[in-house]
């Protein structure tokens, strides 16, 4: 008797794997991914468009290539429990560097202060501003990890599927007062205007508000503390592609151009997806990374939905995109860091202008 072929038996097993469809190809999708890969699923990744990365995909003109979204890490350790899940190491596909300064923010009147992750840095800077604020600005890192303690490791890395589940965090919320806005919350701990923003402007970087956003996002300040912020060497498309390389080692795939119409439903149970071109693909886990309101008014007509109604989806009220210019340039700038923020003689008013 002939030996079974070992390539085609290691297809056939992978066929007989339960299949999971992931809609989208932004980092939520890709990880979700390789993170069923890695639980013994089948992936199928479909992406609209013709490559990977979501906000993360990267364009190409001229011989330059441009980030399209985000440009900085402030948790490499999810990247690297990513590739460890999967039984490789981050550092063999992705380049990190720590950045120094992790941003410059240039104010109108040609000064600048540069954020750095050690606080005696930063004080040395803050006691040119007003000495009497760097007290304050101690105060202010020891709630920021607090905020972080709650905001991070209580909220954002569980799920909520019960109401009690995010009952359980309901006092931590209010002894923090997550209902202030972060603005508010700084000036408690500082009183000079420079230092409020350098201290409060998280928030523009996922469309929201410093003067409404909740002040959990004072979070951050802590995870850049304790984490760093980092470059990806390549651009941030280096994170796509590597991650695109770990579910090709897992023996999935991404297609591409692959347009998803509708998420199948029987009953209130996902069971495949619907194509633009006709195709039917049916799955045993559909996961959509795409836009949450997008999703439930678009791919799930026939859900009835008690909570997401279209009406409720369309008073919501959404975090802004930003418009963004792109240049190449042949010569390198010295004085200008990675990550320059450039403020005008108009803060509170021009995001009034902006947000209202």
């Amino acid at each position: 008797m002939n030996n079974p072929d070992p390539v085609v038996t290691g297809a056939m097993q992978h066929a007989l794997r339960p299949h999971a469809i992931v809609i989208g190809s932004g980092f939520g999708g890709l990880a979700s991914a390789v993170r069923l890969g890695a639980r013994g699923y089948r992936v199928t990744v479909l992406e609209r468009l013709d490559r990977a990365g979501g906000r993360g995909r990267v364009h190409q003109q001229d011989g330059f290539t441009f980030d399209a979204g985000p440009t900085i890490i402030t948790a490499p350790f999810l990247f690297e429990e990513l590739w460890q899940v999967a039984g490789e190491r981050f550092s063999d596909d992705v380049d990190l560097k720590r950045m120094d300064p992790f941003y410059r923010v240039r104010f109108d009147d040609g000064t600048h202060f540069d954020y750095v992750g050690e606080p005696e840095r930063n004080e040395a800077q803050i006691r040119a501003l007003d000495p009497s604020d760097i007290d304050g600005y101690r105060r202010f890192l020891k709630a920021a990890e607090q905020n972080y303690r709650v905001g991070f490791e209580s909220l954002v890395s569980r799920p909520f599927t019960r109401l009690s589940d995010m009952a359980s965090v309901v006092p931590d919320m209010l002894r923090l007062r997550a209902d202030r806005p972060v603005h508010r919350m700084v000036s408690r701990y500082v009183r000079n205007e420079k230092l409020r923003m350098v201290l409060s402007f998280h928030p523009l970087l996922i469309g929201g508000n410093p003067y409404a956003a909740s002040s959990v996002y004072t979070l951050i300040s802590h995870l850049e503390k304790s984490s760093g912020v980092f470059s990806a060497m390549g651009g941030t498309g280096s994170l796509v592609k590597g991650l695109e390389r770990l579910i090709a080692k897992q023996g999935n795939s991404i297609r591409f151009n692959a347009d998803v119409t509708e998420i199948c439903l029987e009953g209130r149970r996902a069971t495949g997806v619907q194509l633009a071109d006709g195709t039917r693909m049916d799955a045993d886990v559909v996961v959509c990374n795409s836009d949450v309101a997008w999703t439930y008014k678009h791919l799930m007509p026939g859900l009835k939905r008690h909570r997401w109604t279209d009406r409720r989806l369309a008073r919501a009220h959404y975090s802004n995109g930003l418009f963004v210019w792109y240049f190449g340039t042949n010569k390198r700038y010295e004085d200008v860091p990675h990550h320059s923020i450039l403020l005008g003689p108009r803060y509170k008013g021009l995001l009034d202008d902006i947000f209202h």
